[in-house]
C-alpha cells in the first residue's frame, strides 16, 4: 500500500503548493516513486507546478527525478449506486491508478472546505497543515481568547480532522500522523513568534498534532515556480554557488522531511 500524504489547510496563502512540490520532489529525488493528486480543480497550482517542471526539463534536455501528477479521472455517474458521491469515486480512481507504481501518494487539498478535501483527509496516513505564523491563521485550528493565550475550543477544520480520525479508527486503520508546519516565517516580530509557538504547543497537546518546521518567507520560491524547479534542483540546472538564503532554505527542507518521519525515508541531501 502506498503511504498517503495529505497537505491540507482551509485558508489560502499558507504555502501548501510550495510544501507539496518540495516534499514530492524530494521523495522522488531520493528514489521513492511518488504520485501527486491536486484537488484544487480550479486553480490547480501544484499540478501546474509539475507541468512547468516537465516542460522545462524537456526543453533543456535534462533528466531529473520528478513526481507524477495525475488529474482526477472522469467516472460514469450513471453507474454509481444511490447515495454514492461522484467526487469520492474520482479520487478513489486516481489513487487506484497511482498505487501500483508509487510508494507515496501526495494529495494537495484546496484552501477551502470541499467534499474532495474531506474525503482526502479520511485516507491520510500523514497530514501536513502549513500555517502562516500569525494568530489570524491560528484561528484555523482553534478559537482563542483576546489575551492570545486561552484556547476556547477547536475550529471547524480541527473538528474535520477529528472526524477523519474517527472514520479511520472505525475501519481499523492506523491513526493519522498530523504535523502542523509554522510556514512563511518572517525575520521580525519575535514577541509574536514566541506567543505563536507557545499557543501551538498548548494546542498540540490538546488536539493531537506535532509541530514541525516549515519554510521562511523567501523570494526564491516565487522564482522557481515558472520552471517547476525546487531548491534541490539548483545545482543540476547550472547554479554553481548557492547563496546564503538558498543554503538556509535547503536546510529548512531537510529539517521538514526529517520531521515527517515517513516510512523507509532516510534523508540523503
Amino acid at each position: 500500500m502506498a503511504h498517503i500524504i495529505v497537505v491540507g489547510n482551509e485558508k489560502g496563502g499558507a504555502g501548501k503548493s510550495t510544501v507539496s512540490m518540495h516534499v514530492a520532489t524530494a521523495l522522488a529525488r531520493m528514489g521513492h516513486a511518488t504520485g501527486v493528486i491536486d484537488l484544487d480543480l480550479r486553480q490547480r497550482t501544484t499540478g501546474r507546478y509539475i507541468d512547468n517542471r516537465l516542460a522545462y526539463l524537456s526543453a533543456e534536455g535534462l533528466d531529473l527525478a520528478s513526481p507524477r501528477v495525475l488529474d482526477l479521472p472522469e467516472v460514469d455517474a450513471a453507474k454509481l449506486a444511490e447515495g454514492e458521491n461522484e467526487l469520492d469515486h474520482r479520487l478513489w480512481a486516481a489513487m487506484a491508478t497511482l498505487e501500483p507504481e508509487c510508494s507515496f501518494i501526495l494529495i494537495d487539498c484546496p484552501g477551502s472546505h470541499t467534499r474532495l478535501s474531506q474525503a482526502a483527509h479520511s485516507v491520510a496516513d500523514t497530514l501536513i497543515t502549513p500555517l502562516n505564523d500569525s494568530f489570524v491563521d491560528f484561528d484555523l485550528l482553534a478559537r482563542i481568547a483576546s489575551d492570545g493565550e486561552k484556547i476556547l475550543g477547536p475550529s471547524v477544520y480541527s473538528e474535520m480532522v477529528w472526524s477523519a480520525r474517527q472514520l479511520r479508527a472505525q475501519e481499523g486503520l492506523r491513526p493519522i500522523d498530523w504535523i502542523v508546519l509554522r510556514n512563511r516565517l518572517g525575520t521580525q516580530n519575535m514577541v509574536n513568534k514566541k506567543k505563536m509557538q507557545q499557543a501551538l504547543d498548548r494546542l498540540a497537546r490538546r488536539i493531537g498534532f506535532r509541530v514541525g518546521p516549515g519554510f521562511s518567507e523567501r523570494v526564491v520560491f516565487r522564482e522557481l515556480f515558472p520552471r517547476g524547479l525546487t531548491l534541490l534542483d539548483l545545482r543540476d540546472v547550472g547554479v554553481r554557488q548557492l547563496n546564503i538564503s538558498n543554503v538556509a532554505a535547503r536546510q529548512e527542507l531537510r529539517d521538514l522531511i526529517k520531521s515527517l518521519k515517513l516510512p523507509g525515508v532516510e534523508v540523503s541531501f
